[in-house]
């Protein structure tokens, strides 16, 4: 049985349809890189995964369990622009981490000491230890970006989620970011899905490329349909095509 389970989904806003007809097995510890032009329906697709939206029809599931009705620790995020506390410390943006996995927010005692300790833990991995005491402003793009992995990571979900999470940093910073990710997934085997609009980043993290696009076009009407996954490629075998959806399914092709 697939880790995520994603089954016919459909997403349409003001019955605009989005995405249509989205089916996806994905195993665990696999990093899923996904691409396609803008405003093709990868961001929707994340949210969807995330618990962020509901869709309109079909259902996504993780190791078999409920559906999700919103975010929970399952599933971590991390956006383009640095999704980290600006009033907070490097240290206390982890912190804060693991006190969204409490009932109240926050954390006292033995729990907070324990938080502590995992949070300087993380800053080593994360190489921001020299940095702990100084708040998100004074870091570069970087190590920015690197804190808000550190942060969705010090939940420790199952699911991590990245949406364009390199796109506005430098060439050396970017190469950088890889390879810290890589070393992260390889420690931890969460399962990734990560939206680019690198192809070359795609195929270069990704164990598999999902491309997104719209196979049905009105030409009077280009937002009638929505788009679906027209490729799925083994980024590890020579980008040889894991799945051709389209040929699998001709009747998609059909508007």
């Amino acid at each position: 049985m697939s880790f995520v389970s994603v089954s016919d989904i459909w997403q349409a806003y003001d019955d605009r349809s989005i995405i249509e007809r989205v089916n996806v097995s994905v195993d665990e510890g696999e990093f899923i890189s996904i691409v396609g032009a803008s405003g093709c329906g990868k961001s929707t697709f994340l949210r969807l995964l995330l618990g962020q939206e509901r869709p309109t029809r079909g259902e996504i599931s993780i190791d078999g369990g409920e559906p999700a009705v919103e975010p929970n620790r399952e599933r971590g995020v991390v956006f383009q622009r640095y999704s980290v506390f600006p009033h907070l410390t490097v240290r206390e943006n982890l912190i804060a981490g693991t006190g969204f996995s409490t009932r109240f927010g926050f954390l006292r005692g033995n729990a907070y000491r324990a938080a502590l300790d995992a949070a300087d833990a993380m800053l080593l991995r994360i190489g921001l230890n020299h940095v702990a005491n100084q708040y998100p402003a004074s870091l570069s793009g970087g190590m920015q970006q690197r804190l808000a992995i550190g942060q969705a990571m010090t939940a420790k979900p199952r699911v991590l989620l990245l949406d364009e999470p390199f796109g506005a940093l430098d060439p050396g910073t970017r190469i950088q970011m890889h390879e810290f990710l890589m070393e992260l997934r390889d420690a931890t085997n969460m399962t990734i899905f990560m939206v680019t609009h690198d192809l070359e980043e795609g195929f270069k993290l990704g164990d598999r490329v999902l491309v997104f696009d719209k196979p049905r076009w009105d030409p009077d009407d280009p937002g009638a349909y929505g788009a679906t996954i027209t490729y799925d490629f083994d980024a590890k075998n020579g980008g040889i095509p894991f799945q051709n959806i389209l040929k699998r399914d001709p009747s998609v092709q059909s508007a």
